[in-house]
């Protein structure tokens, strides 16, 4: 299932960001951002590997740099997703 979410501009003539699910495996899903294509592995995004299809592909892109999956109320940046090893997942 492939789906585009585009931000609704606020003036004629505003750039819509897009972000784009490209696929959904057991391992993880990709996005499609900017015509750069990422992985994201459930090992460094557990938040997803439960969650509903329609979840993972409602997207908006707020910002440049900036996910919100808004029924998971998840926020990720573009550098998380390019690095999740610089992002641990670790709580004290």
């Amino acid at each position: 299932m492939i789906q585009t979410i585009k931000m609704k501009s606020l003036k004629a003539g505003e750039i819509i960001l897009e972000v784009e699910v490209t696929n959904i495996s057991q391992f993880g899903f990709w996005l499609m951002i900017d015509e750069v294509e990422y992985f994201l592995p459930y090992q460094s995004f557990p938040w997803f590997k439960d969650a509903r299809i329609s979840d993972v592909s409602n997207i908006e892109r707020l910002f440049e740099n900036h996910l919100y999956w808004k029924n998971l109320d998840i926020d990720l940046t573009l550098d998380m997703i390019k690095s999740p090893d610089d992002y641990p997942l670790v709580s004290k």
